[in-house]
């Protein structure tokens, strides 16, 4: 199975009030780790990002 490709755009801004990357929504651990997990792993993750990005530009338009 092909890997998942990594969510990052090249922001790397963890500086949101939960630790996440402004430009991914991932934590710095979740940066780490992303080469190692498995590709379920990676789906979950990738639907939970969809959520942290949403309720951090929420907050940032508030």
């Amino acid at each position: 199975m092909k890997k998942q490709q990594s969510p990052c755009i090249g922001v790397c801004n963890f500086s949101s009030s939960k630790g996440w990357c402004l430009g991914c929504g991932r934590t710095r651990e979740e940066c780490q780790k992303w080469k190692n997990m498995k590709p379920y792993a990676t789906k979950a993750l990738q639907k939970e990002l969809k959520k942290r990005l949403l309720q951090t530009n929420a907050s940032r338009d508030n």
